[in-house]
This record gives structure tokens, sequence and C-alpha cells, in this order.
């Protein structure tokens, strides 16, 4: 069964103790607060044969199928790898089953996720589905960027905004999820997953802190001119590219803000704090705001899967980061 986090209880209690479900539910919020744990808990429930209040048995049939990944009235839809669209010929299979008989003669449940995957050819081809779903069919979406979203999409679903978990409560789960980490390096981690503490235990595993600390110092060799644009896009080769543009446009901001209110303790993290006052001090106003208007342009690009050239991207960001300190 998927794990119940604490953050979600009162939802949860208002979502799965209903009489009766909507036919189409949009769970969405930041990534990395439990969304798919959500719909994959909720998916258990309208499948249960014999539920326990407001949580699935785990021991009906029904439940045993679900558990090996073999239920015959459970569809899940998602990228056949990862940062890959949805494809049209996907969501017609899920059409294909939403038509069906339900084999155990109780609900048919389908969970996509994530919903913004679906390019507009394989959304149009999933509002058929989503309007008038056959017998009895939910449909459980799970996105992270509901304004990417189609408005026939969004119109069709119950929405369900699933909010991020306080700072002590994220706090308070991290510690027992990563209790080999101080609170300082927990700390961190929540500060580069935005609040989101899944997505914080996920940037640990992939060894963020190691690539931050790469980016940083190269950063850093960068304005001093030890090292090149070119020099630094092959060496930063394994850090994913999304979240090169997060930090570049968070920092970006940072040296607006510092700029406007001259606020140290504005500063962001540690590691940039004086590298941020000093091009803020450095870098006329309007320079920044023409590297950030670029950053964010190439950043929703890289977001939106767009084809390109990784190390070319690089390079070019790293000149237009320096063209902040250019005298004219």
């Amino acid at each position: 069964m998927a794990e119940a986090y604490p953050w979600q209880q009162a939802l949860w209690q208002q979502l799965a103790g209903r009489s009766q479900h909507a036919h189409a539910y949009l769970l969405h919020g930041p990534q990395g607060i439990g969304k798919r744990a959500m719909a994959e808990r909720l998916m258990a429930r309208l499948l249960c044969q014999q539920p326990q209040g407001v949580d699935a048995c785990g021991q009906c049939k029904s439940c045993l199928l679900l558990k090996a990944g073999s239920h015959p009235d459970n569809f899940v839809l998602e990228p056949e790898e990862a940062d890959k669209p949805i494809k049209v010929d996907q969501v017609r299979d899920l059409v294909s089953f939403v038509v069906q008989t339900a084999q155990l003669g109780g609900r048919k449940v389908v969970l996509i996720e994530p919903v913004e995957a679906m390019n507009v050819n394989a959304s149009n081809a999933l509002l058929k589905s989503l309007e008038e779903p056959s017998g009895d069919t939910v449909l459980l979406l799970v996105s992270h960027q509901p304004s990417r979203l189609l408005p026939t999409i969004k119109s069709r679903c119950q929405q369900v905004a699933c909010a991020q978990p306080t700072l002590a409560q994220s706090q308070a789960w991290l510690a027992t999820a990563l209790p080999e980490l101080d609170q300082v390096e927990r700390d961190e981690l929540l500060t580069l997953a935005a609040g989101s503490p899944l997505m914080a235990v996920n940037l640990q595993s992939q060894g963020v802190r190691e690539q931050r600390a790469l980016v940083t110092e190269g950063v850093k060799k960068l304005i001093k001119q030890q090292q090149s644009p070119s020099q630094l896009a092959e060496a930063w080769n394994n850090v994913p590219l999304l979240l090169l543009f997060d930090w570049f446009c968070d920092w970006s901001h940072l040296i607006l803000r510092y700029q406007l209110t001259q606020d140290e303790d504005g500063l962001g993290l540690a590691d940039m704090r004086k590298v941020i006052q000093y091009l803020a001090q450095k870098s006329r106003q309007g320079r920044v705001l023409e590297v950030q208007a670029w950053i964010l342009e190439q950043r929703q690009k890289v977001q939106g899967k767009a084809n390109l050239n990784r190390v070319l991207l690089l390079e070019a960001l790293l000149a237009h980061w320096l063209q902040m300190l250019a005298t004219r």
C-alpha cells in the first residue's frame, strides 16, 4: 500500500471518506509532496472489495492483485521513458480499457502521471473518456504543473489541490527519512527542493549536494576567468539540465532582490552568498533583467522537453552569465 504522509491526513479523510466519487479527479500541487502516493492509495481504496473505513483492506482478491501488479481493472498511464512525453497511442490503449466491462465486477480505475506529459494530440484523445467514462470508471490525474494542461482537461475533472507540508512537517519527516544527515544538511536539501520533502530525498539519492558543489565552484572559477564556458559545460555533463537552470534562475532572482533591498539575509544558501553579493554590486540591473529573461525562456524549453544541444546551451548560459559583468 502507498505510504500515507502525515501532511495529507486531513485531505485524505475528506477525499477517501466520500460515499460517492467523481468520475475524474485532478490532484495537483508542487512536485515531491506525495501526490502520486495519494493517488495510488485512493486507487487501492476504490478497487478494494472490503474497504476498512477510508483505507483498502489489503487482503481481498482485488488488493492482492493490485499489489502483484496484475489487477485487470487497473490502468496506469505514464511516460514509457523518464522525461519523455506520453504518446497518443498510449492514450488510445487507455481509451480501449475504459470502454471494457470491469472483470471483477466493481470499478475500473485509471491513474495518469504526470498529466502534463501528454502532448496536444494525446490530450485530445483523452477528452471523450474524461467526459463520459464507461461504466463505473474513475480517472485519477496527477499534475505537478497544472498551468500546462489544456483547459478542456481541467474542466472535466474535479480539482484537488494538494498542499505543500509546513516547514516543521517537512523537517520532522526528513529527520526520519534521512537520519544519516545532520539538521543543517537536511535544511539545505529542503531549500534545494523548494520545500518538497520527497524531492529532497530524491535529490539526495542523486548526489545533488556534490553536484551543487561542482557547479558553484565552477561559477566562481568562471567569474575569475580560471575556466571557460566550454570547459564548464563539459565538466557539468552529469548534472541534470533542469537543475542547472533552476539554480541559475534562482541566483538571478537573488541578485535582483539584493540590488533592490540590500538585505544580506536574503542571499540564499551559504555556498553562493558572496558571489550573489559581488554580482549584484558589479552588474547593472537592466543587464541582470535581460539575462534572467533569457534564462527563464531557455528553462521553459528544457522543461518542455525541447530537443536541445546540451553543450551549446550551457555554453550560451555561461556566456550570458558573464554578460552581467560587461562594462557596456
